[in-house]
């Protein structure tokens, strides 16, 4: 039998290649997004777009009745932490409260599994990296705090009606579909390979590099980077662990990192080896609240689930996002 998903926010980033990956799986897929950050032109032609929003509890329930459901997969959400620190109460309203509306629908309709692509972000600053997923819990942001409101309203979820879950939690989704299919296009882009990459094209000035005197190697900020494609890979891996465990292990949390991370300066060095071209530069003061250091481990989903990173070196990763921004300079406008 075919197993059907529910994506929410499948027409954006991370969701688009998760939908490319259940397609190419051959299950059936509708995507609930309400195009505030998501494209149409993302999607597959024959994939089900349903327009609306998570916490509308009518559309949700008009999607979902009457069908039968193998999977939620969970990424729509409001992102950018920077945006959270000016929009608190906006960030934890709408994340909280769409997470809250679609994992009650889930219990309506008797899903019976829900994966949530969540945050490493609710680690806040760690006192150790790699960061494990025992860590303390103590987000640094709004953003943070929303993912692990919803973790916390899953925990119960699991708890008083069985439904299993999964916690994926990452720092940053890099990368392209290696196919050249879909890619990233953010309005405005926040993410740092995107914007070395654009500068070294000449789509945009100089990149700014936010402190040079850290604790590091170089003196810049290091970040874990993982391949979208493997991190979709992931939640499948997490899906599988759901779809065989015991009624005793009803939920997963893993963290997803590269295990090492890499600074600025090394992401746009990386950029310039592999476009052949010149990344401008200007260095300014740090940002406040930046750590120098964010890694987050992936050893428990590796020993657990057999996931094994396919794009695991920062050129891989680069390539396939200069592939994608040099063929689409329009974003998915040039559809």
């Amino acid at each position: 039998m075919t197993q059907r998903f529910l994506v929410t926010g499948g027409a954006g980033y991370v969701g688009s290649h998760m939908v490319a990956l259940l397609v190419a799986r051959g299950a059936r897929v509708t995507v609930i997004d309400d195009l505030r950050q998501g494209h149409r032109a993302a999607l597959p032609p024959d994939v089900e777009l349903i327009v609306a929003d998570i916490a509308d509890q009518a559309a949700l329930d008009a999607a979902m009745g009457g069908r039968e459901w193998h999977a939620i997969i969970h990424f729509a959400a409001l992102s950018l932490v920077g945006e959270s620190m000016q929009q608190p109460m906006r960030y934890l309203r709408e994340n909280a409260s769409g997470g809250f509306t679609l994992i009650d629908a889930a219990i309506r309709h008797g899903v019976p599994r829900f994966i949530l692509s969540s945050t490493a972000n609710l680690f806040g600053e760690p006192d150790l990296v790699p960061i494990a997923e025992d860590a303390p819990l103590r987000p640094s942001s709004p953003y943070g705090e929303s993912k692990l409101m919803i973790e916390r309203a899953l925990h119960w979820a699991g708890q008083r009606h069985g439904l299993r879950h999964a916690c994926l939690r990452y720092f940053n989704a890099a990368g392209a579909d290696p196919d050249g299919r879909i890619g990233e296009d953010h309005d405005p882009e926040t993410h740092l390979i995107p914007l070395v990459i654009d500068a070294a094209l000449g789509r945009r000035g100089e990149l700014t590099v936010f402190g040079t005197d850290y604790p590091t190697p170089d003196g810049t900020c290091i970040r874990d980077y993982v391949h979208v494609t493997d991190l979709c890979a992931a939640h499948l891996c997490a899906l599988s662990q759901l779809e065989t465990a015991g009624k005793d292990a009803a939920s997963v949390i893993y963290n997803l990192g590269n295990g090492k991370g890499h600074s600025v300066r090394e992401v746009i060095a990386t950029v310039e080896a592999v476009s052949g071209l010149t990344v401008p530069v200007r260095y300014g003061d740090r940002r406040p609240g930046d750590p120098a250091v964010l890694v987050a481990a992936s050893g428990r989903i590796k020993a657990e689930a057999g996931w094994q990173p396919r794009y695991g070196e920062l050129s891989d990763i680069v390539r396939t996002a200069l592939t994608w921004r040099k063929a689409h300079q329009g974003g998915y406008r040039d559809r």
